[in-house]
């Protein structure tokens, strides 16, 4: 593709579970490729799975928000550059030192323990589905209170508060302005001020308070750093694994052969987790900048260049996934990139994936007649500048 014609990016889907129609000419060309941001900047966008890989191993490009150059993918987050950021936006050795506190909280040991709590979460809701009739908005029926429950009980984050963080989330990752977001965050900080106080009163039990007893109150951390931890793991922690399981849902709806194969065998549900979380590629355009010059797939990425990764196309590259367009969970799919790669891969992928199998694996299993209640093309769904996912998905059985 010309520089002239550079592509806009981000775009949004035409499809809720493929990649932008706007995005084939990228699948078509180099790894690397320019695109333009809605500010008229030009970055790289990386496509091939061999040179994501690389690059997103490479201590050369950084995380950092607060660099000058850092690239910002939407006008309404224009002004959070100022914001200390924690986990996902800092490089190492800070990164590093925080995500080490983290670790324990997330361990796969500590997930497996977690899984009798996620299917007695999951059963509840499902219960609670049917037992007001026949059809049921999705989204907020199960797939949102899913993953919100089990990351206030990791976190120790009192569930009543649910609406009031819920809503701050979508505030936060689509605004629709600049002025949302950031009131957003600062009401989030506030609430987490509030609750470490009371938490420093009255103890719990939940990952806050760990961090609390064992970094806070020795001077570890201060405060503001661990105000910030605790807002991205909850605004992570439900708003990804919410937008998969509904979405999710949505694509076994659309491909009944792949649905009827899962549910003869339910011993498939790991694997068809695993494709899910490829097919659908929900987080699409990490975003990173140069900090020195980077030779790779036939480009040279400068210092201060922004780099944007198009999940969505890397994990659809046909060098590596046979059929890349195809849902198929008997391909080898372990190795997408949809939880990242290298120091910021997700720290809670353990976690995801058990929500995921216990969430779609129950409600297929109790609901056998369940079927979309809406005509697919009027469902609604999210646009390209922000997490994928459905906003509402109308059900019945």
């Amino acid at each position: 593709m010309p520089e002239s014609a550079a592509l806009t990016f981000p775009q949004d889907r035409t499809c809720p579970y493929h990649p932008p129609a706007a995005y084939d000419p990228l699948r078509e060309g180099r790894p690397l490729t320019r695109v333009t941001l809605f500010d008229g900047r030009s970055v790289w966008v990386v496509t091939g799975h061999a040179e994501a890989r690389a690059l997103l191993s490479d201590g050369r490009l950084s995380s950092d928000r607060r660099h000058t150059a850092f690239p910002t993918p939407s006008p309404r987050f224009k002004g959070l550059s100022d914001r200390r950021p924690a986990l996902l936006g800092v490089d190492d050795p800070a990164h590093h030192v925080q995500r080490r506190m983290l670790i324990p909280g997330f361990t796969l040991k500590q997930t497996n323990a977690l899984r009798p709590r996620i299917q007695q979460t999951v059963d509840g809701l499902i219960d609670a589905m049917l037992a007001k009739g026949s059809t049921a908005e999705l989204v907020g029926d199960f797939a949102l209170p899913v993953p919100s429950m089990v990351i206030c009980a990791l976190l120790g984050v009192p569930y009543e508060d649910h609406a009031f963080f819920e809503g701050q989330s979508r505030r936060l990752l689509r605004g629709p302005e600049a002025a949302d977001v950031e009131d957003a965050l600062q009401r989030l900080d506030a609430y987490f001020v509030e609750l470490i106080a009371r938490k420093r009163r009255s103890p719990g039990e939940g990952i806050l308070d760990d961090l609390i007893a064992q970094r806070l109150l020795t001077g570890e951390i201060d405060i503001e750093e661990l105000v910030a931890m605790a807002t991205i793991l909850l605004v992570a922690g439900h708003e990804t694994t919410a937008n998969m399981i509904s979405l999710g849902t949505f694509t076994l709806l659309r491909h009944p052969e792949r649905l009827a194969e899962l549910r003869a065998d339910p011993s498939l549900l790991p694997a068809a987790v695993e494709e899910l979380m490829r097919f659908l590629s929900i987080a699409d355009g990490m975003l990173r900048v140069a900090t020195e010059d980077i030779q790779t797939g036939g480009v040279t990425i400068r210092a201060d260049d922004g780099v944007v990764f198009s999940t969505s196309v890397i994990n659809r590259d046909g060098a590596v996934f046979a059929e890349p367009d195809a849902l198929d969970w008997h391909r080898p799919a372990r190795h997408h990139l949809a939880f990242g790669f290298g120091i910021h891969q997700c720290l809670g992928q353990n976690l995801a994936r058990a929500e995921l199998e216990i969430a779609l694996g129950t409600l297929f299993a109790r609901l056998p007649g369940l079927r979309l209640a809406a005509e697919p093309d009027r469902i609604p769904f999210k646009p390209g500048d922000t997490i994928q996912g459905l906003i509402e998905l109308p059900v019945a059985w």
